[in-house]
């Protein structure tokens, strides 16, 4: 096996997910989180983006029109992440959820990031979250591998930060 690291460059696009009703998936994913619809092809499939690029995330009902979520115990995408540029936007990301009445399935605070963890409507995990800068990243006593952690976040506490700025 190569175990030259890949180029540093290279990250992940965009996510396809598989939704049983479009418009359900199109009332969560514009209507409450607050992307932007840029194409739709008739009832079938949909591209939504922050920003205007071309697509972050696709829906689609090629395979999934009508369907029961996916069981639980079962293989699959664990969660899609969905990275916010700021805390500030990662606290109105919580706003919207509450004010939609979206409950949560965790908040974790991992040293290198904080993470809202939540389903869409499909059952599909999300997780939203906003990386701390990399030189507040928790590491071993060495210096050298990053030591995350997993303990709780003060939602309270994120929601300060719509009352810090316009």
């Amino acid at each position: 096996m190569d175990r030259n690291p890949i180029d540093p460059r290279v990250d992940i696009g965009h996510v396809h997910l598989k939704v049983a009703d479009l418009d359900r998936a199109l009332e969560f994913y514009c209507g409450v989180l607050g992307f932007e619809l840029q194409q739709q092809i008739g009832e079938d499939a949909a591209f939504i983006s922050a920003g205007g690029y071309h697509h972050h995330i696709g829906l689609n009902t090629w395979y999934s029109k009508g369907a029961p979520s996916p069981p639980a115990r079962s293989t699959g995408l664990f969660h899609a992440a969905i990275r916010y540029p700021d805390r500030r936007s990662l606290a109105d990301a919580l706003r919207r959820l509450s004010e939609a009445g979206i409950n949560l399935s965790g908040a974790a605070d991992h040293g290198v990031s904080e993470a809202l963890y939540l389903s869409d409507p499909d059952g599909n995990g999300l997780e939203l979250y906003c990386d701390r800068p990399r030189e507040e990243w928790p590491r071993l006593p060495d210096g050298g591998e990053i030591a995350m952690v997993t303990e709780s976040l003060d939602l309270p506490n994120l929601l300060t930060e719509l009352e810090h700025r316009p």
